[in-house]
């Protein structure tokens, strides 16, 4: 298979319908320019930061007090303000639409199917906004939400941001420990959580854990239990402080829904980092920034326009749930997945694709890859005329990914592998719809970002990998770290490598077209099935366990993805056998989630350290991989890294 193979052109007529064409013809109007080529508006685009946002503001329709200024210390970053002057409501420009048609399909598997039109979701977070105020939150309180994506999940959101309250979520399969490390450390006043979900066809009950995680939160005034299995009012029995959400908000009325319009860098959303260090980083987000730039994002990327049926296969866990609900800023339909992708079969979500005339399509690489080895044949199974974009993220999608998207799935599709994270709550580099598709290539950076690949001496490299940076700054950088009130943790985060530079920790490399092939993460970030998790969670599990003495966690690449590889220095005699094996597994399962279980565990002599005690990931994981280990001199115990060298067990 050729590396440099062209897989897919835009048509003629395409490229004239996508609303980016509309955006640069704009553009050239305003500015005088000709632009021609996406690599030219996208030079502009860095060149003249307030232009370009500016025009995004008003193409998009963003719906607020813009004010007078689009950019103060731009050249500072951290420390750039956008928009400084403005007032925005982001449930406001969320919920701008009205009337009858859908605007949240949602599929429980096989055993749920709701459709809310637009007057239904106003009407729904108009109770929960008024529900909220009877609690006493204000701007700036912290909701918190255990939550499978579901509609109530959506709306509470909305409330939430409508009076200016912090939303921060995460999905119902987390252990207790995953939820308080998160939860814990931002002081939530309201938490949510619903009556249980299903995966893989079976109802999992999760009322104990919630009862354990409300006890240990005592900033909560009202455990919400939202029904979803039908035992919401019987959940909600068993845990003081709690009650089911529909008779909570039974006794308000549907009204008007009012909107609080706040500076743009009012705090929207908290995210969590993976945990690689210690427990997770809260990042928050902005309400300017997300919206902004999930609408440039959206529009001009994704070629999103109202009425569209807009999918991403994600939990509530990963800042694809996020990305997703803003699609409502279009005046598109939300289309809701919960649980296994994979139950009955893998043809769920293509069915619900069919069924519902699906136009934008997001999943990830290892969902791609798996459909692909299962020898599943969308193309030739299911209509996907409405298809126009298939999205990928999460982990790079293979070469072998990209050839079977054109064969198995659709022929005239425009496939978007896009990449950036949790830390900016969108992408770094994305789809473009009016340039071609080369395998294995994502297609371009993202319009206003000022991406860059650069050595370990911080100058601009092409055809050879380095660190994927940003020059300039951009609207959707964090406000900051909550508990970080010098900064100091968001500063080390990004900007310690290179001054006044974003290092986003990714392995990166220019192509020849332009676009830019990801190699995986730079740092100890572990990304199985492209869900980000971090070694920190798994170690405070298994070293609870009075067998093992220390434990050092990488992920390994491996057909086309990533493994977890738990190697494990065990007590004085204690050997691995198939039963310890099982609890360890058992263990992480249940005290953080299932996708932290590792693929494999090795039993070691040794771990190294650095000379300060810290453990070397890094170190560990380019042993296993076969590179050099750079900063040996930094080791405490070198030698140990010879103990991790051509492991039999690694290689099948």
């Amino acid at each position: 298979m050729s590396n440099t193979a062209l897989l897919w052109t835009p048509s003629k007529e395409r490229v004239a319908a996508a609303p980016l064409t509309a955006f640069m013809a704009e553009a050239s109007r305003q500015t005088g320019r000709e632009f021609s080529r996406y690599a030219e508006l996208h030079a502009w685009s860095i060149e003249d930061r307030e232009g370009f946002w500016n025009l995004v503001w008003d193409f998009c329709g963003i719906v607020g007090d813009k004010g007078g200024r689009v950019l103060a210390d731009g050249d500072k970053m951290p420390g750039a303000q956008f928009f400084p002057d403005a007032r925005i409501s982001f449930a406001e420009n969320l919920l701008k639409k009205t009337g009858a048609a859908d605007a949240i399909v949602f599929k429980g598997e096989d055993k749920v199917t709701r459709r809310l039109s637009w007057d239904e979701l106003h009407a729904l977070v108009s109770k929960l906004q008024q529900l909220f105020l009877s609690l006493g939150v204000k701007s700036g309180d912290r909701v918190a939400a255990m939550m499978p994506n579901m509609p109530e999940t959506v709306a509470a959101m909305l409330a939430a941001s409508s009076i200016g309250a912090v939303w921060s979520s995460c999905s119902p399969d987390f252990g207790e420990q995953g939820v308080l490390d998160r939860f814990g450390q931002i002081e939530p006043v309201v938490f949510i959580a619903p009556d249980g979900y299903y995966y893989n066809g079976k109802e999992i009950d999760v009322a104990a854990k919630i009862a354990a995680v409300a006890q240990k939160l005592p900033t909560v005034r009202k455990v919400l239990v939202v029904d979803y299995l039908g035992k919401a009012r019987e959940v909600a029995a068993g845990i003081a402080g709690a009650q089911a959400l529909d008779d909570t908000a039974a006794p308000f009325a549907p009204a008007k829904v009012t909107f609080e319009r706040l500076p743009f860098s009012h705090p929207l959303y908290i995210l969590f980092s993976s945990g690689t260090t210690g427990i997770p980083k809260c990042i928050v987000h902005s309400a300017g920034g997300t919206l902004i730039q999930h609408v440039k994002e959206q529009r001009l990327h994704a070629g999103l326009e109202e009425g569209d049926r807009f999918f991403y296969f994600t939990t509530c866990g990963w800042m694809m749930w996020n990305w997703l609900v803003s699609g409502l800023a279009s005046g598109a339909t939300l289309l809701l997945f919960d649980g296994s992708p994979f139950h009955p079969n893998g043809n769920v979500l293509f069915d619900f694709a069919d069924a519902e005339k699906m136009t934008y399509f997001g999943t990830s690489a290892k969902f791609i890859d798996s459909v692909r080895k299962a020898d599943l044949r969308p193309i030739d199974t299911h209509d996907l005329s409405t298809v126009r974009t298939l999205s990928s993220t999460g982990s790079p999608l293979s070469p072998e990914g990209f050839a079977f998207v054109y064969d198995g799935i659709k022929k005239d599709i425009h496939l978007a592998s896009i990449s950036g994270g949790t830390d900016i709550v969108s992408c770094f580099v994305l789809g473009v719809p009016t340039e071609p598709v080369w395998i294995g290539e994502i297609q371009a950076a993202g319009l206003g970002m000022a991406v860059d690949v650069w050595d370990d001496d911080g100058k601009p490299i092409r055809g050879e990998k380095g660190e994927l940076v940003c020059t300039k700054a951009f609207p959707s950088m964090p406000v900051g770290f909550w508990n970080d009130p010098d900064g100091k943790k968001y500063h080390g985060a990004y900007f310690e490598r290179f001054d006044n530079i974003w290092c986003h920790g990714d392995f990166a490399e220019w192509t020849e077209h332009g676009g830019i092939v990801i190699h995986g993460r730079s740092d100890a970030t572990l990304n199985p099935g492209g869900v980000r998790i971090g070694t920190a969670e798994i170690y405070n599990q298994v070293e609870q366990m009075p067998e093992i003495a220390e434990a050092i966690c990488i992920g390994q690449d491996w057909q086309d993805d990533v493994r977890v590889v738990l190697f494990v220095r065990l007590a004085a005699g204690v050997s691995l056998n198939e039963d310890l094996e099982k609890r360890i597994r058992t263990k992480i399962r249940t005290g953080a989630s299932p996708r932290h279980v590792p693929a494999k565990i090795i039993a070691v002599a040794d771990i190294p350290r650095t000379k300060s005690g810290k453990i070397t990931e890094l170190a560990v994981r380019d042993i296993v991989h076969g590179r050099p280990v750079k900063n040996k001199e930094a080791l405490a115990n070198p030698e140990a890294l010879d103990l991790f060298r051509d492991i039999p067990a690694l290689q099948s």
